[in-house]
């Protein structure tokens, strides 16, 4: 597994390409949360599937997406929406798009009647996490009891606005849910920092 260095590093190179002008679309960097994520997948077996959002890096090569083929994805312009089938591993760059995806899957495993089924782990922010698509998901997720958990990583912000001043206080504390907070690092929600104009 790959540590908060390497994760910050392989950020940092793709950074330094954007900003080159060597990656012609968005980009969503991390930076804050990487103990955090390392611990969690920790607990994801390989067999697992992950579903993220368009903020992926870090979960892919968590998940053990070769940092080559990451990099290659990214630099093709696809850092929004990797794909990576042989490593089970899916994101979409609409908000909550994800969400019945991932419960389709879920809900596949659990009737594949296997010795051992593979879990779903479903990564969505804070802002996803308010909206009516994610309690959809949740609610059917634990009304049929499927092998689901959905993680929110809470940074607070709902693109660039708080997300409690967008959405309001409440959170919910059921089961499926696993929620961390962390503040966003050096990078801005799209982009790098400096502006790059193509």
């Amino acid at each position: 597994m790959m540590t908060a260095d390497e994760l910050r590093a392989f950020e940092r190179e793709v950074a330094d390409a954007f900003e080159a002008k060597r990656i012609r679309a968005p980009i969503h960097l991390s930076d804050g949360n990487e103990e955090q994520l390392i611990e969690i997948f920790r607990e994801i077996d390989p067999y697992d599937w992950v579903f993220s959002t368009w903020r992926s890096h870090y979960h892919a090569l968590l998940h053990g997406v070769p940092r080559e083929m990451v990099m290659s994805e990214i630099m093709a312009g696809r850092s929004m929406m990797l794909h990576f089938p042989g490593w089970r591993f899916f994101t979409s760059a609409i908000v909550g798009g994800i969400l019945p995806i991932a419960c389709g899957v879920a809900a596949a495993s659990k009737e594949d009647n296997q010795i051992v089924n593979p879990w779903v782990w479903c990564f969505v922010g804070d802002m996803t996490a308010s909206i009516g698509a994610f309690h959809d998901a949740e609610k059917f997720a634990v009304g049929h009891g499927l092998p689901i958990t959905f993680v929110v990583e809470d940074n607070g912000l709902a693109t660039n606005t708080p997300t409690e001043e967008a959405w309001g206080i409440g959170r919910s504390n059921r089961r499926t849910i696993r929620r961390y907070t962390y503040d966003r690092g050096a990078y801005p929600h799209v982009g790098s920092g400096p502006y790059v104009s193509f």
